[in-house]
């Protein structure tokens, strides 16, 4: 019966071991943070190959430029050993550059129900100008649910530890950007 069901999944006369499973990650990233890292591993763990791919041009505003979120996410990827796993920068419609790249997948990270409605739209949409691509929505775990990129940016504006958010080394990128020490080299009576 299992063979039967690789059988149907497997066009006939596709060399199925000779295709590769490309799936495309994309954000902002501004900056990356643990709840994009879980998300990365979790689908890198699914596909043979997945490509961060960090936007140029969202319109919002960002704390870092296209290249430094590109090099930290570069930096992240190398730190925690993810072999299968490339950054690469992109500008224009997610699926144009998924298309680019031989990508079969886009892949999202839902939160909230809020999260839920603005991906559903977007995945409909995806959907509609590249049939031939499919969303992967995977779900945050609890511990990384209440993890956002502005909220974090706040948190450092205001002196706050981003320890257990971010890595250590996205931390110290962060507070550089800013202009301030890190919460941790101050003496602990500064520290509030």
């Amino acid at each position: 019966m299992q063979q039967d069901a690789q059988r149907r999944a497997v066009p006939a006369g596709d060399d199925s071991s000779a295709r590769r499973l490309i799936a495309v990650y994309p954000g902002s990233f501004d900056p990356v943070h643990n709840g994009h890292l879980d998300i990365a591993r979790r689908a890198a763990g699914l596909v043979d190959e997945l490509i961060v791919a960090v936007y140029a041009t969202p319109s919002k505003q960002l704390l870092f430029s296209t290249e430094e979120r590109v090099a930290l996410w570069r930096e992240t990827v190398a730190d925690v050993g993810l072999a299968n796993v490339r950054v690469e920068p992109f500008e224009g419609l997610v699926v144009e550059f998924a298309r680019s790249v031989g990508a079969k997948a886009i892949v999202r990270g839902l939160r909230a129900v809020t999260d839920f409605e603005l991906e559903f739209q977007q995945a409909l949409m995806n959907r509609n100008l590249a049939p031939e691509i499919e969303t992967l929505m995977i779900v945050t775990t609890l511990r990384q649910l209440f993890v956002s990129a502005s909220l974090l940016k706040e948190v450092a504006r205001l002196h706050g530890d981003l320890d257990g958010i971010v890595t250590p080394r996205v931390a110290a990128a962060i507070y550089a950007k800013l202009g301030m020490p890190h919460p941790l080299s101050r003496p602990a009576s500064e520290q509030s």
